[in-house]
């Protein structure tokens, strides 16, 4: 999906939320009665925020989902009432509260629910030989195919490596290729990072080439190659080498083997993580992984303390302590983005993003 697309419904949303859509006072219809409240109460999920509507919507889901351990064959809810050895129920049933919360219909809930929890869901992922970040023996991995004149990837790139600096030593960034055939750099761009790669200089290749995106000709490739010192004669061989070729075609044949959509697509631990379901990319991949990670028996490293915040009136803190550096920007709702570039909604540029706009909620 594009991010045109991706924006419109929002916009859609807030024009019906001023304007109304009419009704028919003159029907004499009874109104059908509403079904009756589901009444749940579950220890360490808060309800108290949600409408009525959404606490029976919330309370149905839950009380018909299964569990997602197999071997726990009972509803989510009664799974949390009773204790049962499924770590996972609890962190289910905030899901499905979260999702509800932001208005999502009960489709889309289901969806969230089974790409985080479902084990049928898990895929299983070479990464051998592809560049990485962060410790091999990880108990988190995520894999990311990119393609570097996707300006959704652009934006996606600060919010993987932010992680694994979050998670220090839990976190693992796995890297592959996938150039899109609208992109015309794209491939370009992909045989110089692995050029790049092959002297031991893929990172920095890596941020140059999506840091300069709109600057991606042979020229200023080979700029950026030598900025970086590279042997420039073996560079220039590795460009147009089999080998190189051949890496590409490995990465997009195994995209292309677990559904490969559009750019960027994300795992974490062989699950897709689908950008179309998550409302606040950088904040929803952050408790993903610290979720993850307590179920598998770890203990997330604590978040770092956040910045002080100046006082109004203030005048003895030094100038550069509030500044920010400024975010990348989302294309604006239409402009026109590269075709192909992506079929996902754009990610939050990094974790000091503003949240998404919120979702109309009816009482």
């Amino acid at each position: 999906m594009s991010f045109l697309r991706w924006m419109l419904p929002l916009l859609a949303l807030s024009s019906i939320s001023v304007t109304g859509c009419p009704g028919n006072s003159g029907s004499s219809e009874p109104k059908p009665a509403p079904s009756p409240e589901v009444s749940v109460s579950l220890a360490g999920v808060d309800t108290s925020s949600l409408t009525p509507r959404e606490r029976r919507e919330w309370a149905a889901q839950v009380s018909e989902l299964l569990s997602p351990c197999p071997d726990t064959p009972v509803s989510i809810a009664q799974c949390v009432k009773e204790e049962r050895p499924c770590k996972a129920c609890l962190p289910a049933a905030q899901l499905l509260l979260k999702q509800v919360k932001e208005g999502r219909s009960k489709k889309e809930r289901e969806d969230a629910f089974h790409m985080r929890f479902d084990a049928n869901k898990v895929r299983t992922l070479a990464t051998d030989g592809s560049p990485d970040m962060g410790p091999p023996d990880a108990p988190i991995t995520i894999v990311e195919w990119a393609d570097f004149e996707c300006p959704f990837c652009r934006l996606m790139s600060p919010v993987l490596e932010e992680l694994v600096k979050r998670f220090d030593g839990q976190v693992r960034l796995v890297f592959k290729f996938y150039p899109l055939s609208a992109h015309v750099h794209g491939e370009p761009a992909a045989r110089a990072a692995i050029a790049a790669l092959n002297q031991g200089k893929f990172w920095e290749m890596h941020h140059l080439l999506f840091e300069n995106q709109d600057k991606l000709e042979q020229a200023d490739i080979e700029r950026y190659a030598q900025r970086l010192k590279l042997d420039m004669v073996k560079f220039r061989a590795d460009l147009v080498s089999p080998e190189t070729k051949a890496r590409i075609d490995k990465d997009k044949k195994q995209a292309d083997e677990v559904g490969l959509d559009g750019t960027p697509l994300v795992f974490v631990n062989g699950r897709e993580a689908d950008l179309q379901l998550l409302s606040n990319p950088p904040a929803d991949l952050e408790e993903w992984v610290k979720v993850e990670l307590e179920l598998l028996g770890h203990t997330p490293r604590p978040a770092p303390p956040k910045p002080a915040v100046a006082q109004p009136g203030a005048t003895d803190a030094p100038a550069s302590a509030s500044a920010t550096p400024a975010a990348s920007a989302v294309p604006a709702a239409g402009s026109s983005a590269p075709a192909g570039s992506a079929a996902r909604p754009a990610p939050s540029a990094g974790p000091a993003q503003p949240a998404q706009p919120a979702q109309p909620r009816k009482p």
